[in-house]
């Protein structure tokens, strides 16, 4: 049923798009915006990063258009999975999403080059990489797929939860049941370590947990946080096994059909919505654990070394995935990067 009602609000979103056309074309006679609303969707909860990011350009747009353009903001899945929406994007029937890189993997499998366990070890390398001629190239890689990239925003870096044990050397992780995303780096990640792996939708996590469908999950700690996984996990493990980020995307026939003065208003707003989510993860896990340290049996913080072994063959298995120059190129300005530092 809800799948359903997530087609049939596509079609009428398309078809309100193809009638409004004329709308996003250009100002009124008297250099004024015409009014139009634009709808923002993603798959995690108000008072997240993402909905941080979505309010300063929400804040932003409406300022800059004297409230001519009103911007709605819809968390946690109101307008389909987190997939659906990305497909949304992409023909046009919802304007905007901040969607998670490793989703869109799925559709561009270039985007889960960060997801690649251990590639950055900190917010700096993970801002430089997205900054450099290698962010843009990944940027300009929607545009084949109808999506145009406006910025990225910062989710923080994943550590791990689970219900059976402290997690402290890879082989702990042996014959757990984590659940992942549906991102295969991020899966084949999880294989290597011994794990059995079941993709499921974010909105779904806490429940199959709770019930013990899975044992574990690895998310930023603002998403435990937020999403209260704290109180249905007993473990966590400090480990910062990938940097999670999102894009935030708009569909690129409406971006181009926007009037030039509006496309910098929607590109200027999207990188202050970028600024927000890097402002907000700044100093976030120590107020995170700080809120959820009673609340866990134990929290761990593992050498990495012995992981970072562990998981190598994942990006030989990835290069069959992610076009290998993309991850040599990203491996070199990493290497220069720090040899800079």
């Amino acid at each position: 049923m809800k799948r359903l009602i997530f087609l049939l609000m596509t079609l009428v979103l398309f078809l309100a798009a193809c009638g409004g056309g004329n709308d996003s074309a250009s100002n009124g006679e008297d250099g004024e915006f015409k009014e139009r609303t634009w709808k923002i969707g993603f798959n995690t909860v108000e008072g997240s990063v993402r909905d941080v990011a979505a309010k300063k350009f929400k804040e932003v747009v409406e300022s800059e258009t004297d409230g001519a353009v009103t911007v709605e903001i819809y968390p946690n899945e109101e307008l389909g999975s987190a997939q659906e929406m990305i497909e949304s994007v992409k023909v046009g029937a919802l304007d905007m999403q901040i969607a998670g890189a490793n989703m869109m993997a799925n559709t561009i499998p270039e985007y889960a080059t960060l997801s690649l366990p251990f590639l950055v070890k900190d917010f700096d390398e993970a801002h430089a990489v997205l900054d450099s001629e290698i962010g843009d190239k990944l940027k300009a890689m929607g545009e084949d797929q109808g999506i145009k990239v406006l910025s990225d925003v910062e989710l923080g870096f994943a550590q791990i939860t689970n219900n059976v044990h402290p997690i402290n050397k890879p082989e702990d992780l042996e014959g757990l049941k984590m659940r992942s995303p549906n991102d295969k780096s991020l899966i084949e990640t999880f294989k290597a370590l011994g794990s059995s792996v079941s993709t499921m939708p974010f909105t779904e996590v806490y429940l199959a947990l709770s019930q013990g469908v899975v044992d574990g999950q690895f998310n930023p700690l603002d998403a435990i946080y937020e999403t209260k996984f704290h109180e249905v996990q007993d473990h966590l493990a400090l480990l910062n096994l990938t940097y999670y980020y999102s894009y935030f995307i708009m569909n690129q026939g409406a971006f181009d059909g926007l009037e030039p003065e509006l496309q910098e208003i929607v590109q200027n707003a999207a990188n202050e919505a970028r600024d927000a989510s890097y402002e907000f993860t700044a100093n976030k896990d120590e107020e995170m654990l700080k809120k959820m340290k009673d609340s866990f049996v134990e929290i761990t913080e593992p050498d990495v070394a012995p992981f970072q072994e562990k998981v190598k063959p994942v990006y030989t298995k990835m290069e069959d995935v992610i076009d290998p120059e993309i991850i040599k190129e990203t491996e070199t300005f990493l290497k220069e990067y720090r040899a800079e530092q």
